[in-house]
């Protein structure tokens, strides 16, 4: 038996757990009994019941939150106090799905043009298989679960490789919450098993959140398939400061949107883009304030910032650092690293031929911009190859509908960060992905509109 899938703490380097590869025996078991619960439990099981199944999932969640938080910290480094709040964001997403059921799940009446009436009813696809990264281990299981088990979808969830413990542990709610055999299963499974499931035609659907490689490589994989895919990737989401009547609470808005998760969030606020007359200011306290912030053990309930997922993630960071003050960045402060702990760094006078212009930095890391006005600010901003989402900071209401209107992003937060919320839809365009997730729009990537038109 092979693994692939081991849990290696990142603030040690110690390799405390591992999980064996599932062999084809056991895919196969998956994949059948993923399709025979969806025949079976998913066409004779009310809403209202799956409701009531996903909501003491939640339950358990809240339950068992210092177990959970203790494993993200073990496997990837969080902070515990932010391992807690994710634990706690995850059941509320399962407890919001279950609320909004019955809503979800509704009839969509159609005003015809001629006698008789027409409705929208929606109705499941079958199993879907859900690849999820390692930077949210509850989080990002939850906004792809929980609405697909309330259409009744049933979920093979292929975990990172560095987050075998959390995803059992998750795997455990689902099944002591009540749901069927088959209903929600973990897949241990290697990157050719599961292109072999996508391909399987009891599959009917596929998500991930991941890297720009690896959604490239599993939409090959369903579009040769015919199967439906949702991608949520990376981002490089721009911070836009175009005036502020507190520049200290704007400067640490943009470092706790900077260092969320050690930095390692793909909507986290990276390409900080400040107007002429506050640049200097912002730059300054910003970079202060980043300085000020250590990495250190993330066992400890005052961390801010620990480490990053593992050393070779810190490497990378460390040669797109590297590479841009090569090629004539400046560095105003850190850029060096201990281990997989990274010291927060901000960039400034990067130029569109560097490198590090077009690439998202996964880490405590940020790069600063000077721009004359609104219009080149949002020039500025709409300059890459993501658009997942973007942060404006500006005293203008007007202005700040303009903004909102002409950036590329999925989102746009206007004078507030870290405000993500169970029933707002989460997702990107251009190079960030093609699905929402989050909200009801979640609810509709995986589900059968079937109209019914009577005369």
């Amino acid at each position: 038996m092979t693994t692939d899938y081991a849990v290696i703490n990142p603030a040690t380097g110690e390799t405390l757990a591992s999980f064996d590869t599932f062999t084809d025996a056991q895919i196969e078991e998956a994949v059948a009994a993923a399709d025979e619960a969806h025949r079976d439990w998913s066409r004779s099981s009310t809403v209202a019941e799956r409701a009531a199944l996903l909501r003491r999932a939640a339950e358990l969640h809240r339950e068992r939150r210092e177990e959970l938080a203790d494993v993200f910290v073990r496997e990837m480094g969080k902070p515990r106090e932010a391992a807690l709040g994710e634990v706690d964001f995850a059941a509320d997403i399962a407890e919001y799905y279950a609320d909004q059921a019955e809503a979800i799940m509704a009839d969509q009446p159609i005003a015809i043009l001629g006698d008789g009436s027409a409705i929208v009813r929606r109705s499941s696809l079958g199993p879907l298989v859900g690849i999820m990264p390692w930077n949210f281990p509850a989080y990002q299981i939850v906004r792809f679960a929980a609405p697909n088990l309330i259409v009744g979808n049933t979920i093979l969830l292929k975990p990172a490789p560095q987050c075998p413990e959390s995803s059992t542990a998750i795997e455990a709610i689902y099944h002591d919450a009540g749901f069927p055999k088959g209903a929600y299963q973990n897949v241990l499974a290697t990157n050719d098993q599961i292109a072999d499931m996508i391909a399987d035609p009891r599959v009917q659907g596929v998500s991930l959140t991941g890297s720009e490689r690896a959604g490239a490589a599993v939409a090959e994989i369903a579009g040769r398939n015919l199967k439906k895919v949702a991608l949520e990737l990376g981002g490089s989401d721009p911070f836009i400061v175009l005036s502020t009547d507190d520049l200290d609470a704007t400067v640490q808005a943009g470092v706790d949107a900077r260092l969320d998760n050690n930095g390692q969030a793909c909507n986290g606020a990276k390409r900080f883009i400040i107007v002429d007359g506050l640049y200097d200011q912002f730059v300054e306290k910003f970079t202060a304030a980043m300085a000020a912030v250590t990495a250190t053990d993330p066992t400890l309930d005052d961390t801010v910032l620990g480490p990053v997922s593992s050393e070779t993630a810190a490497e990378n960071l460390q040669k797109q650092i590297d590479q841009a003050v090569e090629q004539g960045a400046t560095l105003l402060t850190g850029g060096t690293r201990d281990g997989a702990f990274f010291a927060p760094t901000v960039l400034a006078d990067v130029t569109p031929e560097m490198n590090v212009y077009r690439e998202e930095l996964f880490g405590p890391a940020a790069v600063v911009y000077r721009v004359a006005d609104e219009d080149a600010a949002v020039a500025l901003a709409n300059d890459t190859p993501f658009g997942l989402g973007s942060y404006v900071f500006t005293t203008d209401a007007e202005q700040a509908e303009r903004v909102a209107d002409n950036i590329e992003a999925g989102m746009v937060y206007v004078n507030l960060v870290l405000a993500d919320s169970p029933e707002l839809p989460f997702g990107g365009i251009k190079r960030s992905g093609t699905s929402r997730e989050l909200g009801h729009l979640a609810a509709d990537e995986f589900v059968n509109k079937k109209l019914i038109r009577i005369g």
